[in-house]
């Protein structure tokens, strides 16, 4: 009456799936640990330590399945290896690589950009701090350029859409910090 091969297979297919999804997660929370550390060692100024980091999560990236595995831990790896990198290039060499470069879809890069920006900010008041103002103004013209190319597109109402209101505020606290600045220099 049943195909009990049939059922042995579909079981074989689901414990397959199970293996490749928990390897799947695994991998993304190394990813997202690196990513962290990445963007932690670059505020305190670690570029050394940064770059070592660098170079393990390029190498975790690449054996990260695109599959999602009923899961979007890879997709949020994805967006927080985006955000590490460009800010290791922003920090390193004032360029934020494109998603070709990194090898991820447009919609992790956008998100990873978007998450960018609060990076930046926090980067910005620990430059106004130290007295870097050239790096709180290059910052805020970062943000600015960033905000302006996602003000071209047309998003709807999805993660993409809230994530870039973050921009908008973001930069909006860059301007009052730049203000800040100027005002306090005039005196």
């Amino acid at each position: 009456m049943i195909n009990k091969t049939e059922f042995k297979k579909i079981r074989k297919e689901l414990e397959d799936f199970e293996v490749k999804r928990e390897e799947v997660i695994t991998q993304s929370r190394e990813i997202i640990r690196l990513s962290k550390q990445i963007i932690y060692s670059l505020h305190r100024n670690n570029i050394k330590e940064a770059t070592r980091y660098v170079k393990e999560i390029k190498f975790r990236v690449k054996k990260l399945p695109k599959e999602h595995y009923d899961v979007n831990f890879n997709k949020i790896a994805f967006q927080e290896y985006v955000e590490a990198i460009a800010y290791y290039e922003f920090f390193k060499n004032k360029k934020i690589p494109d998603r070709k470069y990194l090898r991820v879809s447009t919609e992790d890069y956008l998100l990873g950009l978007c998450d960018l920006t609060g990076e930046l900010v926090r980067k910005a008041v620990n430059s106004a701090i130290n007295k870097d103002y050239k790096q709180v103004f290059d910052i805020k013209e970062l943000v600015s350029d960033i905000y302006e190319e996602f003000l071209k597109f047309n998003l709807r109402n999805s993660e993409l859409r809230n994530k870039m209101d973050s921009i908008k505020w973001n930069l909006r606290k860059l301007e009052d910090l730049v203000l800040d600045i100027k005002v306090k220099n005039r005196k």
